[in-house]
């Protein structure tokens, strides 16, 4: 998806900031798997062909606020593995772009509950990256009768059990129903285990989660990372740990 000459512009001036953060991030990561489990972990999905992958430019942001907010406390952080597919043309590219986001965060969640129980997981996305997450702790995934072909290829809920691991999850932008539902996507249903422990953020006028008609993202979509947001909901992260 083409992103309007604002937020080319905009990404591009916050390049410089994705450089100097991802390297900390990076060797902090390292220390964190060689060493031990992390006191908290910050799972985040990009959003489409975002700069800084894998965490993205927003992730990169809400990890630093969330570390910035529990000195004393490791924080590691995990950029899922997914394409962050830019093909809204095409319905089937973008469901497995999603489909495999939900695979990879599903199957890290499952790994840290089993192997790291008292890590405290955070889950994230934003845009695209917000639709993963969301769809990852979704009661299930409701297929459009029109591509029942595929529904042996979508994931499952996640097993109840793991509900605790996961502390709090943070959507920035996420694709509204409208959106959803134009581009032939069921609506987002976070699970009632997820749900009071889930927080959205949609800066008005936003036109990829306000509720508009599908279209090109406007400027005010690719702000989350500068707008004050990113500390918003580190701070309602550490309200849930």
């Amino acid at each position: 998806m083409t992103v309007p000459t604002l937020a080319r512009r905009l990404a591009a001036s916050l390049a410089c900031l994705a450089m100097a953060v991802s390297g900390s991030l990076v060797f902090s990561n390292a220390q964190a798997t060689a060493a031990s489990c992390a006191d908290v972990e910050v799972i985040f999905a990009r959003g489409t062909i975002e700069p800084a992958p894998p965490l993205g430019l927003t992730g990169l942001s809400f990890v630093e606020a969330v570390r910035s907010q529990l000195p004393g406390k490791t924080v590691s952080s995990y950029g899922v593995n997914y394409p962050a597919s830019d093909q809204f043309n095409n319905r089937l590219a973008i469901a497995n772009s999603v489909a495999v986001g939900v695979r990879s965060t599903q199957a890290r969640i499952k790994y840290l509950a089993a192997d790291c129980p008292d890590t405290k997981i955070v889950l994230g996305g934003y845009s695209q990256g917000a639709a993963v997450a969301g769809f990852t702790t979704a009661t299930g995934i409701d297929v459009p009768n029109e591509y029942r072909q595929y529904r042996n290829q979508v994931p499952p809920p996640l097993p109840a059990d793991v509900a605790d691991n996961v502390s709090a999850v943070v959507l920035f932008a996420p694709p509204s129903d409208r959106f959803l539902r134009d581009i032939g996507s069921p609506a987002i249903q976070v699970d009632r285990e997820y749900q009071a422990k889930t927080k959205t953020y949609c800066i008005p006028g936003d036109n990829i989660c306000d509720g508009s008609p599908v279209g090109q993202p406007n400027g005010l979509h690719v702000l989350y990372s500068v707008n004050g947001m990113t500390l918003d909901a580190a701070n309602y992260v550490k309200a849930h740990l």
